[in-house]
């Protein structure tokens, strides 16, 4: 209750028109770097504390929560619209929303994520003004063995929920992403591995880029290789007839008001609340998970998304564009903003991508976090819940702003969308590192993508393998130096234990699944 107080306290101090306005402008940029592939949180916080270290620590904080909050939301819109997640934290909802736009329901589906998104956030803000000393004592008990069976139950999760057939596909997929982030310099001894004596490679497989390529390239070419929808030929000149053109766009585009007029009959607020459990489940998971160092919202959103899924009464639906399945991990990813900022403000270890770069902003700005700031600067963790607060109802208002304008992107024809896309793709993948292997990286990934596509494989895993690559391998290979090889370590310990266990349950849940299907 203390800590409710002070962060009410702390926001009424915030109310400058000033500070609204930053806030406000900052959210709005945050939730189209969000949406641009490639332009993720993190991208967009790093640049922005360069930009902004001149800057009064009021203004720099409120800048650079007012990206964080609405970038992580932005990868949402593209992925619904697109299928092209704009963050990885928004991969997992893609798999419900795009279907959901597909449907016509575009609009919808960006207001319904947006106020999950929103009510995420604030149960993210809850525990980071409340609950954050709790939390921090359950982060402190992981060690080794349980970053490594976290990562490894991240990529199973992963790979048994996106397989279009069967899970294997999905684990396979996620072992190649393991595979792709073994490349480069092993960090525990120094050694390059698997970089076939290419200098570039020795630096290892960038995230971003092969995200990009693996979920924006293949998109192009499907896209491209289709017959838009608004060519229609003149059979008597061969050409595309501008009226029958405009006649056909007209219908089409009246088809999907109808859809739209029809689906409001089911209010935003209806569909939200009616999803309560769901969002108070993935909250707690994403604040959880977000409170662990280093793991960040990626995972908090699959794992919200997997448990949703498990929990549902209409499990048969998902992958078919259900809206409890795009609330889920929206919910995650969002409640792990306010976890995340836990252990990096009371122990200095920064729980996402994202808030690694905020710490080196505080730092920057002379503020040093740790068990120490609640008596150098006892305000400050209040100050911080206090501006994710603002960062909320600025939210609230940018999506109002934004979402109608982005949904058209759905009636730009594909001969237009789809290269602008490509062009946005590679300058986002080559503004990261400012290097021009990245391009290739683009390429060469989206390529595979593409192949894997056909083969019915999905990009999720690979990508999430990719990114828990190295945290599996290095926690590893550490915790046995730790127990001089001995591998009982990840079953004396009780909370790898437990992950070990529902991995195994998982996996053999999902084999008498199948047995069951082929037997009937």
């Amino acid at each position: 209750m203390d800590g409710l107080i002070s962060m009410f306290s702390e926001f009424v101090k915030l109310i400058d028109p000033w500070v609204i306005l930053i806030m406000l402008g900052s959210t709005m940029v945050g939730v189209m770097i969000g949406a641009l592939p490639g332009l993720s949180a993190t991208m967009g916080i790093a640049l922005l504390t360069g930009l902004t270290y001149k800057f009064p620590v009021v203004y720099t904080f409120t800048i650079l929560i007012g990206i964080y909050v609405g970038a992580i939301y932005g990868g949402s819109i593209s992925a619904i619209l697109l299928n092209i997640p704009g963050t990885a934290s928004a991969a997992a909802t893609a798999l419900e929303g795009h279907p959901l736009a597909k449907q016509g329901k575009a609009i919808q589906a960006i207001k319904v994520t947006r106020m999950a998104s929103i009510i995420g956030t604030f149960i993210g803000v809850v525990a980071l003004a409340v609950l954050a000393p709790l939390l921090t004592k359950v982060a402190l008990m992981f060690t080794s063995p349980e970053y490594f069976m976290l990562a490894v139950f991240g990529v199973l999760i992963c790979g048994s929920v996106v397989s279009m057939d069967i899970p294997l596909k999905g684990w396979i997929g996620g072992v190649l992403g393991l595979l792709f982030a073994c490349i480069g310099m092993d960090k525990l001894m120094g050694a390059s591995r698997f970089d076939f004596g290419l200098t570039d490679l020795m630096s290892g497989i960038s995230v971003v880029p092969a995200m990009i390529g693996f979920y924006a390239i293949p998109e192009v070419i499907k896209a491209l290789s289709k017959k838009d929808d608004l060519q229609v030929i003149d059979t008597n000149s061969g050409r595309v007839s501008v009226f029958k053109r405009i006649s056909h766009a007209y219908k089409v585009l009246m088809k999907k008001e109808s859809k739209i007029a029809a689906d409001k009959e089911e209010r935003i607020f209806k569909i939200v609340f009616r999803n309560i459990r769901v969002i108070i489940q993935s909250a707690l998971i994403g604040v959880g998970i977000g409170a662990l160092p280093g793991v960040g919202e990626d995972v908090a959103a699959w794992v919200a998304y997997d448990t949703a899924r498990k929990t549902s009464k209409r499990k048969n639906e998902y992958g078919t564009g259900i809206y409890e399945g795009a609330i889920a991990p929206e919910v995650g990813n969002n409640s792990a903003i306010g976890g995340a900022l836990i252990p990096m403000l009371t122990l200095g270890v920064p729980g996402s991508p994202p808030a690694a770069v905020m710490l080196g902003a505080l730092m920057i700005h002379n503020i040093q976090p740790g068990p120490m700031i609640t008596r150098d600067n006892p305000t400050f963790i209040p100050y911080m819940a206090a501006l994710l607060l603002m960062g909320i109802i600025a939210l609230w208002v940018s999506g109002n702003v934004l979402a109608r304008p982005m949904s058209k992107i759905l009636k730009v024809p594909n001969v237009y969308l789809m290269p602008i896309i490509t062009v946005l793709s590679i300058v986002g993948a080559y503004a990261i590192n400012i290097r021009s292997f990245d391009i290739i990286i683009v390429i060469v990934f989206g390529l595979l993508g593409y192949f894997f596509d056909k083969m019915k494989y999905s990009p999720a895993p690979i990508v999430l393998g990719l990114i828990l690559g190295n945290m599996i391998d290095e926690n590893f290979r550490r915790s046995l130096t730790v127990s001089n090889g001995d591998l009982s370590i990840f079953i004396t310990r009780p909370i790898a234990l437990i992950f070990l266990i529902v991995i195994i349950l998982t996996i053999l849940t999902k084999v008498f699944k199948k047995k069951k299907k082929a037997v009937q």
